[in-house]
């Protein structure tokens, strides 16, 4: 039985500033749920740096996915799903906030070094585990943090019941599993030294996970974050040699690529087989998604889009994304709706019958799931990263997507570009000086947008208290 909301629903309609800024909702919105009607027990997996044409369902002609390509056939495929952000941490905390990242403290990457470090989650932002423990869920991430190094901003004080993972940001080496000589992977508070790749391990610790819930009476919710396929391009010696005898003509870079995304499919295909086997598929959610598009300079397939990873055309932002419900989400359905990481916290929390005190930015995308209305109210979706060094000194990239138009500044030392997506999905043609009421009326929006965020603090207390 479909949960339904007994008062103003959580999804939000946000079409330019106002509506964002009046849109917000009531604190404590209650939920009416059927006392027959089961939550869902909710697997979220989370990959790292896929590619929007790196999958086989999503057209790569050179990899084999399998088991990510039988989520997509058994529930449904997004065609026009974003990020929030075209790096990691930004799009993370909007997945657990339901906010724009920047309104949460995390307008870009949280680093190991202070000086290099570009976001602070904000202690006080409602977070999707502690909403759905209120309601009976054990809560577990699996895999990738990335969302602070210390308190009070480690996963078990932020709603998990159960964090078995690693804390920081890229590893320097999937064996090692350390950050510039630091150990970051934890069981809960304790640190811990694991041996076998990264990928082996997330999956083996959420196998394990979902093991220990078969037949508890309170559902589960996993957010499983893999590390892969985020640099270093470090495969195991026999899938990449599996490659490469699959692939005669294919590129050592390409081939690195391939294998490590095929060993990442590998195991959420084992992690699948777990639920199947604890006969738990017909009563769990499971939602696939990526953190931002393919970085291209280590051979990711963007699809047919601009660009990569860390930009703001869209093949720094449109990601793959599928849901599966069995009994609820049609298998084999497809659409174009827009849809974006923060709106998933609304979207599982309407699923579970879950209850937040804190406005959101997202929208509920469960009615399009489930077939009952082909998109979502028009709204304004904008983008916002800080980052450092020569490129970017500390300054902020961004841009807005308003029905066909995008707009969009890529870098801080760079004019804003307008684009059609419409006529030109490629973002070849700038439309800035053919359609001023257009770029004056977005770019108005942008600057706005970009005034919300900069009240948030987004640096470490102690570099805030620095004199």
């Amino acid at each position: 039985m479909l949960l339904r909301f007994q008062t103003t629903p959580i999804r939000f309609v946000a079409a330019g500033l106002a509506a964002l800024c009046l849109a917000a909702i009531s604190p404590m919105q209650s939920i009416a749920v059927d006392g027959s009607a089961s939550r869902p027990n909710v697997l979220m997996i989370l990959v790292d740096d896929l590619g929007y044409g790196d999958l086989s369902s999503y057209g790569a002609e050179d990899l084999r996915t399998p088991h990510i390509d039988q989520l997509v056939e058994r529930g449904i495929r997004f065609d026009n799903f974003y990020a929030n952000c075209p790096v990691c941490s930004p799009s993370r905390a909007s997945l657990l906030t339901g906010r724009f990242p920047e309104l949460v403290g995390v307008p870009g990457v949280i680093r190991t070094h202070r000086e290099n470090n570009w976001g602070y989650l904000d202690p006080n932002a409602a977070m999707l585990p502690t909403s759905l423990r209120n309601v009976g869920y054990t809560t577990s991430l699996i895999g990738k943090w990335h969302l602070g190094l210390e308190s009070p901003n480690k996963p078990n004080e932020r709603g998990f019941d159960h964090f078995h993972g690693y804390l920081g940001d890229m590893m320097d080496d999937y064996y090692v599993h350390e950050r510039h000589g630091n150990n970051y992977m934890r069981l809960n508070d304790q640190e811990i030294k694991p041996t076998g790749h990264a990928t082996d391990l997330f999956t083996q610790w959420a196998i394990d996970f979902i093991g220990k819930r078969v037949g508890q009476p309170d559902p589960f919710f996993l957010y499983l974050a893999y590390n892969a396929p985020h640099t270093p391009i470090q495969p195991p010696p026999e899938w990449l040699a599996k490659v490469k005898q699959r692939e005669p003509n294919i590129s050592e870079k390409r081939a690195k690529l391939v294998a490590l995304i095929e060993h990442l499919d590998d195991g959420i295909g084992r992690v699948l087989q777990t639920v199947n086997d604890g006969a738990d598929a017909e009563k769990t959610l499971v939602i696939f998604s990526s953190d931002n598009g393919g970085q291209i300079s280590v051979g990711a397939n963007n699809g047919a889009t601009r660009d990569g990873k860390q930009s703001m055309y869209e093949g720094g932002l449109r990601v793959p994304t599928c849901a599966v419900w069995p009994g609820k989400i049609t298998a084999g359905s497809r659409t174009d709706a827009k849809g974006i990481t923060m709106d998933l916290f609304p979207t599982i929390c309407e699923a579970a019958g879950a209850s937040f005190a804190s406005p959101i930015d997202g929208v509920s995308l469960l009615p399009v799931m489930l077939g009952e209305q082909a998109n979502v109210a028009e709204r304004d979706l904008y983008f916002h990263r800080r980052e450092g060094g020569n490129r970017y000194g500390g300054l902020t990239i961004n841009a807005v997507r308003r029905g066909d138009w995008k707009l969009i500044q890529n870098s801080p030392f760079k004019p804003l570009e307008l684009f059609n997506l419409a006529d030109d999905p490629l973002e070849t043609t700038d439309l800035a000086k053919r359609a001023p009421k257009v770029f004056n009326e977005l770019s108005s929006a942008l600057r706005a947008q970009v005034q919300r965020g900069g009240a948030v603090p987004w640096q470490r207390p102690a570099m805030r208290d620095a004199r």
